[in-house]
Formats: structure tokens, sequence, C-alpha cells
């Protein structure tokens, strides 16, 4: 008797964290059904799977996170949901509204088809940026939250909004099965497509090539977009995850210019090696509300993240972080050499 392959619902099947999670599902012998706002960019994700049995495990969808159609055709025949597919930008929109409201709705309907299916388990993406601002809490842990009333800026707004909007749903509703959030800091590490607008890619893109003469004086924590895939399909059968918020990023936060410094370590001097004097951003704040969002970040400072859940849950041991960027960088100079 043949036993049935189980399948996952992957959301935004053509972003960066995505097509990582995609893969290691494949590896580990789930079928894959990725969703697409835009169904041309199927034949071009279809490449980067080159086996026979990746490919005959994988297939496509069109979704859009602001419409209804398709959700439950696309849920009827999965098991699990992964929802990863949410609006992300480093530079701020001119109107929040364009992040929030897709992150918002989408993350609802995914949940409302997922109820109306009986899937077995949802792991939403969520981030850090729902966890670590417009507090001082010096050490983040599982049970804080962003404050959205303070200037945090559209995109770590969208991601708490969309994240408490979740919980509220799996309270408030009969649900048959369990949430779990994941939750990283900047997400570095190797492409899987030959995509280098997204926002991580493009920073790391723009700092090797110069494009930025000096850094803010910010911290991020940071994770391995690898290490992030593992969890999101470990977290499918592990229990303990269950109805759990799961950190995943660096326990320390990370300077800017410590990044910059291992880019320049790995040959490419143009990286930048000044910091931006504060004043100078606090003084165009007023004006700018980019500088505004910048002023906020700095004024956080530096902050650790409790990952004592993650690591007993796991057995979780991250990769470092100069791999990590050497990986990355390696990834992009392949790709630019081709074009």
């Amino acid at each position: 008797m043949e036993i049935k392959q189980e399948k996952v619902l992957v959301t935004g099947a053509s972003g960066f964290i995505a097509l990582h999670c995609i893969s290691e599902l494949l590896k580990k012998g789930y079928k894959v059904k990725g969703s697409l706002r835009d169904m041309s960019k199927e034949p071009i994700i279809r490449e980067y799977f080159v086996s026979e049995n990746e490919k005959s495990n994988l297939e496509f969808c069109k979704l859009n996170l602001l419409n209804d159609e398709g959700w439950d055709n696309a849920v009827s025949d999965c098991e699990y949901i992964m929802h990863i597919a949410s609006p992300f930008v480093i530079e701020e929109p001119k109107n929040e509204k364009d992040l929030i409201e897709p992150a918002l709705e989408g993350t609802l309907r995914a949940l409302n088809a997922a109820k109306r299916n009986k899937i077995k388990k949802f792991i939403l993406t969520s981030s850090m940026a729902s966890v670590a601002y417009g507090h001082k809490a010096e050490i983040c842990n599982k049970n804080n939250w962003t404050d959205t009333s303070k200037n945090v800026g559209a995109y770590v707004r969208s991601k708490t909004i969309a994240e408490r909007a979740a919980w509220e749903f799996i309270k408030d509703n009969n649900v048959s099965f369990p949430l779990t959030t994941i939750h990283p800091g900047m997400v570095f590490g190797p492409l899987i497509s030959n995509e280098i607008r997204g926002a991580s890619v493009n920073l790391i893109a723009n700092m090797i090539s110069g494009k930025f003469p000096a850094l803010p004086d910010i911290y991020f924590t940071i994770v391995d977009v690898r290490d992030i895939a593992k969890l999101h399909v470990d977290s499918l059968k592990n229990q303990n995850s269950n109805n759990k918020r799961i950190l995943a990023t660096s326990e320390n936060g990370i300077p800017f210019l410590d990044i910059s410094r291992i880019l320049r370590n790995l040959g490419f001097e143009k990286s930048p090696q000044n910091i931006i004097p504060n004043q100078v951003i606090n003084s165009l704040a007023a004006f700018n509300k980019e500088m505004r969002i910048t002023s906020s970040m700095i004024k956080r400072g530096f902050y650790k993240v409790d990952l004592s859940d993650t690591i007993s849950i796991f057995n979780w041991q991250p990769i470092p972080l100069e791999e990590t960027i050497y990986d990355m960088t390696k990834s992009i100079q392949k790709i630019l050499n081709k074009e």
C-alpha cells in the first residue's frame, strides 16, 4: 500500500525565505504547493529545483493576499500551511497601509482557509520586528511585544499587527490546529533564486558595491536563511513548538558596522568604514520620515535575545555569522557575474 505524502502550502513561494523552506521540505520528502501572485514566475522557480523527485513533488497555485479567490482550493488538499508571504521593504513606503493591509489580510485569509479545511498545523513567519521595538527591554523574550503606538516604522507595525491578529484568531475561534510563529531577525545567507532585489540581499549588494559612504549606528539581530527554513520544517512535527513564539536570531544585537567589517575582511574594500554621526540623523528626523525611523532604531540600541526555548525545543545550533555572510556574497557575485 502506497503511503500518502503530506503536502504543505507555502505562501509567497518566490521569496527568499520561502524558496529555502520549499527546498528543505522537498529534501524531507514532503509535497509542496507554492502560492504565487504572478503565475508567470512558475517556470523560473521550477528551474531552481532540478531533480526529478523535486519537480514531481512541487506544484503552484495563484493567490493574492488581498483577494479571497482561490484560498480554499489551495488549502483543500494540504495537511499544513506555512504562511510566509508578507511585503518586506527597508525604505519607508509613502503609505503604511501598503504594507499593513496585505500582511494582516493575508494572514487572516490563510487562517480562515486553514480552519475551513482542517489542516494539521499552521506555521506563521513573523519577525523580531514584532518583539523588540517600541520598548527598552535589554533581553527580549517570547513575552515581549513591539509597541506599535511608538514611531517604529511601517514594516515593524505590519508584522506586529499581523501576528497579534493571528494569536487572537486562534484564541477566538474553535480551531483544530496549533499555531507556531517563527521570529527571524535580519535574514542573510545564500540565494536560491537569481533575484537580488530583495531587501536584505539588496542591502549587502549595495554595501559591497560602495553605494553607502557611511552607516547609521544601528544594531540588528541576524540569522541565516537556512536555519530559518529548518525551523519552519522542523516545527511541522515538533509538538513542543505548538502554540509557541519561536525566536530565531543571533543572541546579541550586531552593529551595522560589524557586518561591514566582515565584508571588508572578505575582500570587499568598498564596504563602508564610517558611522554617520547620530546628531546628523536626529537633525534630519524632523523633516524626513526615513530619518525618523532610523533615529528611533539608533535610540533602541543594543539588545539581547532569550533563545532558551528555541535551543531546548530544536537543539538549535545556528550557522556562524561569518559563514552566512561569506556564502551570501558568493551567491550574489555569481548572479552579478551572469548579468
